[in-house]
């Protein structure tokens, strides 16, 4: 039989952090809730089987009570023939009150049996409605505890939903700051490439051709 869980159970059930990210384990989770959901069953179960049982005993205490009230109704043929019959014998008297005495005790029977189911039927009763006050309680911490999981999961969602968009926004930002650098190197590249450029040609084109300088040589 599966252990039923209590109410200590419940309030003090903690569950693991999870490695990678915020939260409780969700399997850890689910198998709480299994057991709660168990524990539930059991004790609907339990609560229909007394339910049962209840209703036997009120039948068992309606037929106890209407066979009573038959026996209190009916006549006592042996006390009305004692009383015919007392007259006739001389020393009789001495002998006959035995037998009256013992249907005195009848009628009381069945009251004393009514008294002991209807003290049952208390004690049964009490019974039934602790467990269902127990069975109440219980399904209120769980209902409790399990709200806050799922408010404690959504906030811890909220959470980390807020931090990744600041983080895209984070990077976004800075994606946007190095589109922003590569622009600005690139036309400094360009700009930097074509004035070197432009030095080289007017370099070039300042200095002397080879042959004039040969002929000019030769004329000297």
């Amino acid at each position: 039989m599966v252990a039923l869980l209590t109410a200590d159970d419940v309030l003090t059930k903690k569950f693991p952090a999870t490695k990678f990210r915020e939260g409780y384990d969700v399997v850890e989770v689910d198998d709480f809730l299994d057991e709660v959901l168990t524990t539930l069953r059991e004790l609907y179960a339990e609560n229909d089987d007394l339910k049962a049982k209840l209703e036997a005993s009120e039948r068992r205490v309606a037929e106890l009570s209407r066979a009573n009230a038959q026996q209190q109704s009916e006549p006592r043929p042996v006390s009305v023939e004692k009383a015919v019959e007392e007259p006739k014998p001389v020393v009789a008297p001495v002998a006959e009150p035995a037998p009256v005495a013992a249907p005195a005790l009848t009628p009381r029977e069945p009251e004393m049996a009514t008294g002991i189911i209807q003290m049952a039927q208390k004690l049964h009763d009490d019974h039934v409605r602790a467990g269902q006050e127990e069975g109440d309680r219980l399904i209120a911490e769980a209902k409790s505890e399990g709200n806050r999981i799922v408010r404690e999961a959504e906030e811890t969602s909220s959470r980390t939903l807020s931090q990744l968009e600041q983080e895209r926004s984070l990077l976004e930002r800075k994606i946007d700051e190095l589109r922003i650098f590569e622009r600005d190197y690139r036309t400094r590249l360009k700009s930097y490439l074509q004035n070197l450029l432009g030095d080289l040609d007017n370099r070039g084109s300042a200095l002397p051709s080879g042959g004039s300088s040969g002929q000019d040589k030769q004329g000297i």
